[in-house]
């Protein structure tokens, strides 16, 4: 394939992603806003320690349902091929999407869980509260839209993005409320700012045509 088709394959493909991630973004947000309205203020709340066991077992439920089932899914398909034996080099397609999504939702929670506990600790309230739920929810349902998009095609795993931008707002305000603690505004603003700059440079450094005029 030569250069002005891969860039033309590249584009097509960074157009399906896009649109996808416009279309799930959206979705997203009414389903958060909707569990956090539709959702009562939970009783007994007022003490961080109730919070924090009720984000808990939050995690727990998004572990069972999304981590879980993934495993179930690659060990029922290994009980039932050549791929018992994990080093016979057997892989079905259904199994190494399956694997893929394993890795992924591993990585994810690294990003969820903390974030949710913490967030539970900031939660003045069982009102406030409902944002914890909400959370989960829309984290368990971007991560299905995640699997089932694999499945149908390898570009519609973006109907997942939602779950890991949520992940990284909730990191965000917990490490802006955290610096805020600490030194005020100044400290606030501090990273949130910083990861930003990195952000921009990582936009910056590993776009597709500055890599491309590089390798050559």
């Amino acid at each position: 394939m030569g250069t002005a088709a891969r860039d033309s394959d590249f584009r097509r493909q960074r157009s399906v992603i896009v649109k996808w991630i416009l279309a799930a973004f959206p979705l997203s947000a009414a389903l958060w806003f909707g569990v956090y309205h539709w959702t009562p203020p939970l009783a007994g709340m007022d003490d961080p320690l109730a919070r924090l066991f009720f984000a808990i077992n939050c995690c727990c439920v998004a572990i069972l349902f999304c981590f879980m089932t993934g495993i179930e899914a690659v060990s029922h398909e290994r009980l039932q091929s050549p791929g018992i034996d994990p080093l016979a080099g057997y892989a079905t397609r259904r199994m190494t999407i399956n694997l893929r999504y394993l890795q992924h939702t591993l990585e994810q929670l690294l990003l969820f869980v903390p974030g949710l506990l913490a967030l539970a600790f900031y939660c003045s309230n069982g009102s406030a509260m409902r944002a914890v739920v909400a959370t989960t929810v829309v984290w368990m349902v971007t991560r299905a839209g995640f699997w089932i998009g694999y499945h149908y095609g390898s570009l519609y795993r973006a109907a997942g993005a939602p779950g890991m931008a949520q992940s990284l707002v909730v990191l965000l305000y917990v490490c802006a409320r955290f610096g805020f603690d600490l030194a005020g505004l100044p400290g606030a603003i501090a990273p949130i700012a910083l990861f930003l700059a990195i952000e921009a440079y990582l936009f910056y450094a590993t776009r597709y045509p500055a890599r491309r005029r590089r390798a050559h």
